[in-house]
């Protein structure tokens, strides 16, 4: 069981990015419709992004229009799906997902990240086989955890996870994610997060000025215009959200 850090501060951590969030959206729900075409009720992906953009208040006129680029009924952009791997101080290990126009720049910009914190960019899965990518439905500290529990295994979940803090996160498989949020959110239970994440079978614990270096790498990382996600097996607790 771990210390993650609480929803709380996960949040905190994002409001303070929410300037790029739009546009990291808008990449995503581009890809997803290229991928799998622009009809969300049978492209859970797109399902998922859509979702996103929703939720951080985007409007449905600007969602369309990512779409409609994406199907080629507009002029835009085409990126690239490129993931990253390597290792933060302390051996923690990193999954950058990227979505770019430019690969030699990101690169670059991914490499220099690492570099500057103390960290090693590594070869393609070198560090990917720590990982599993589950569909995670987080849920703060207060809910009832029986309610929930049960919710969640009518709902067709993998496992629940109950952290030391009282935050309850519901793991699913990756397919089933959508169909258990819908089941969740009927049931009275809306995630405070929801997304596709890859989880490290085992998380490494850092503290001290290891863990505030490991935090600086991650935030430099999540920050960038090309990074989508970025997964670690860090456990910094929440001093590092600070």
């Amino acid at each position: 069981m771990g210390r993650g850090p609480s929803i709380e501060a996960r949040k905190n951590a994002e409001d303070a990015r929410r300037g790029k969030i739009f546009t990291k959206i808008i990449r995503e729900i581009s890809v997803a419709a290229r991928a799998g075409g622009g009809d969300p009720g049978g492209n859970p992906r797109l399902r998922s992004a859509i979702d996103k953009g929703l939720a951080a208040n985007m409007t449905k006129d600007v969602i369309e229009r990512a779409i409609r680029k994406a199907t080629g009924e507009l002029e835009g952009v085409e990126y690239e799906e490129i993931r990253y791997e390597g290792y933060a101080p302390g051996g923690v290990a990193v999954i950058v997902d990227c979505l770019t126009d430019n690969r030699v720049r990101t690169v670059a910009d991914v490499r220099h990240a690492f570099g500057k914190f103390g960290g090693n960019m590594g070869t393609e899965g070198s560090v990917a086989f720590m990982f599993r990518k589950l569909g995670v439905l987080s849920f703060d500290a207060g809910v009832d955890e029986e309610r929930l529990t049960e919710a969640a295994i009518e709902a067709g979940a993998d496992d629940v996870v109950v952290h030391d803090n009282g935050a309850i996160d519901v793991l699913t498989a990756p397919e089933s994610f959508a169909e258990v949020k819908a089941a969740m959110d009927a049931a009275g239970f809306r995630a405070d997060i929801a997304e596709l994440a890859m989880r490290a079978d085992n998380d490494v614990v850092v503290e001290g000025e290891t863990a505030q270096q490991v935090a600086k790498l991650l935030r430099w990382l999540e920050d960038m215009d090309d990074v989508q996600a970025v997964h670690s097996n860090a456990d910094l607790g929440d001093a590092a959200y600070a």
